[in-house]
């Protein structure tokens, strides 16, 4: 049996860095795409032959095939694909909100999320494939005036309508929605919150599950 293959976006760092370190421990062989070409780099370093650094910009959907065609050029095929690459922005509220980063963010957050959706369906229909998305909490439930939560509303409501779409070739889609996680989206360490490893010890719960059961949603909050 080939062994299985997994894509991820914002692979350079935090949860999608911690995934991956995961997902080869496991035997998974993983695909890094991410902006930073020296992080992916470094990962295929520590990694060794079982991960691909694939350099690239999520906000666009012909980096995002390339890069795809690459890495299932090297693995034969491709069984899941996380999409994973988010921002947040430095002011929240409407008022206080700066349109130029609004629309940066909706290019990751929404539109980076499609694109990688479209660029990974056309493999994982012949592998009855996986595809992750990275929610949040913000999703989940309304913060005054937040233009981020309602992007992570967008891929909440995504998921779930990618759910039913998978299911005419046995695909299975989850989204990952964790509260807050002590990474560099923000300025100060959060010790106590969700650490990156737990985020991706419920991705690899999700794709590790028998196929017979979905796991559409893995909802975590900090214990504190």
């Amino acid at each position: 049996m080939s062994t299985k293959a997994l894509f991820i976006t914002g692979a350079s760092s935090g949860i999608g860095a911690a995934t991956a370190r995961l997902a080869i421990a496991e035997g998974w062989q993983v695909g890094l795409f991410a902006r930073s070409e020296d992080k992916l780099n470094a990962l295929v370093d520590e990694f060794g032959d079982r991960a691909v650094a694939l350099p690239g910009d999520v906000t666009d959907l012909n980096n995002l095939k390339a890069a795809m065609a690459t890495f299932v050029g090297k693995t034969g095929g491709l069984n899941a694909a996380f999409a994973n690459a988010g921002m947040g922005l430095s002011a929240s509220g409407t008022d206080a909100g700066d349109p130029t980063e609004w629309e940066q963010m909706i290019g990751v957050n929404v539109l980076g999320v499609l694109w990688t959706v479209m660029a990974a369906m056309p493999h994982l229909k012949k592998r009855a494939g996986h595809l992750l998305l990275t929610g949040s909490a913000a999703g989940r439930v309304h913060i005054a005036g937040s233009v981020y939560g309602a992007s992570k509303w967008f891929v909440h409501g995504y998921g779930g309508n990618l759910s039913e779409e998978m299911k005419s070739f046995g695909g299975r889609c989850t989204i990952i929605a964790p509260g807050m996680v002590n990474t560099a989206f923000f300025d100060e360490p959060k010790p106590d919150k969700l650490q990156v490893e737990d985020v991706a010890r419920a991705a690899l719960f999700a794709l590790e599950a028998d196929p017979r059961c979905a796991v559409n949603e893995v909802f975590m909050m900090p214990t504190h």
